[in-house]
């Protein structure tokens, strides 16, 4: 027997709704274009869809794919980080440089502590000073790049084998190579995910960054919002660190120089607003492996890397054009 509201609601309409609902999802868009960027991509290239590329892709993007962790957060509350790059970089220095001495246990404790205290400089300037986090982190990204070209004093530095390095080890599912580095990957991202969807930190997180002055009035304390998201955004950086000591188990100064921009083009090719409050943590995860597709298959297609560097630029003006138009349609 057919109930009253079935009976009065055509059947139509509700599946219209439905597909508004899909049509409407913040990961739609970001998905579609990481599907289509395979398609063409394998359909052009002989060996794009190789199982060793695919694996040399996750690879690749393990690094920026956690630093975009930390950058999504701190850019949900409206901010912006333009260290997170040097303080990973400086991590892995930290690690190298005292795991020689002390061991790898101590070098890697060592580095996450340094990377902490980081993000929490950067928290303290944006939630208790009211700083801009632009001009904030632009001024730490300074100091923190110099602070480790002088503790490096124009050397490299290998890593301790073993715990230093243990994310770089791999092992195969079939054909298919992974490192523990990828499995960090997605463990962070699952964690993060957890965080801002079931914990009451997560909503903040979204409150601060939608209405700051609506968060007060609710009794959601901003500053402490803030000052927690640099820290975990410096904690996420010393993750990242390990990983790249794992990548590559050598500690450079000059690596990664390319990693804070590289962190933001996946935030907001993922669709997460620059203007905060709006966005997904797996949308990053879905804008970092288009930009990992899109280097990769250019690069098989055999493209300059400068004219990759000026398709990724208008891939994230397209993208903050899109925000934007969305966000003055919702206004």
């Amino acid at each position: 027997m057919s109930s009253p509201l079935t009976d009065s609601v055509p059947a139509s309409p509700i599946r219209g709704r439905r597909l508004l609902e899909i049509i409407h999802q913040p990961l739609l868009g970001p998905l579609a274009a990481l599907v289509l960027a395979i398609i063409v991509f394998g359909s052009i290239t002989d060996n794009f869809l190789s199982t060793a590329n695919l694996s040399l892709l996750l690879q690749q993007s393990v690094v920026i794919g956690i630093l975009a962790v930390g950058q999504t957060l701190i850019i949900l509350t409206g901010g912006i980080d333009l260290s997170i790059g040097a303080v990973a970089i400086l991590g892995t220095l930290v690690m190298a440089k005292i795991g020689a001495v002390q061991g790898p246990w101590i070098g890697l404790a060592a580095a996450v502590v340094v990377c902490v205290l980081a993000g929490l400089i950067n928290g303290t300037l944006v939630a208790v000073l009211n700083l801009p986090p632009f001009i904030v982190t632009l001024g730490t990204f300074t100091i923190f790049f110099a602070a480790t070209q002088l503790y490096a004093g124009s050397q490299t530095y290998a890593a301790v084998e073993g715990v230093q390095t243990v994310l770089g080890e791999s092992f195969k599912i079939g054909t298919f190579t992974l490192t523990y580095g990828v499995l960090m990957m997605f463990a962070v991202y699952l964690l993060v995910w957890y965080m801002l969807k079931q914990t009451a930190t997560g909503q903040h997180i979204y409150a601060v960054g939608g209405n700051p002055d609506a968060a007060k009035l609710v009794g959601i304390n901003t500053r402490k919002t803030l000052f927690y998201v640099y820290g975990l955004a410096g904690l996420i950086a010393a993750v990242a660190a390990w990983a790249a000591l794992g990548r590559i188990p050598v500690a450079d100064p000059n690596a990664f120089q390319q990693a804070n921009l590289e962190t933001i083009t996946a935030v907001v090719i993922g669709g997460t607003s620059l203007f905060g409050g709006r966005g997904s943590i797996f949308g990053t995860l879905f804008g970092m492996l288009i930009v990992s597709v899109l280097r990769s298959g250019l690069t098989a297609a055999g493209v300059d890397a400068l004219y990759q560097n000026i398709a990724t630029g208008i891939l994230v003006i397209a993208a903050v054009a899109l925000d934007t138009l969305a966000r003055r349609r919702s206004s």
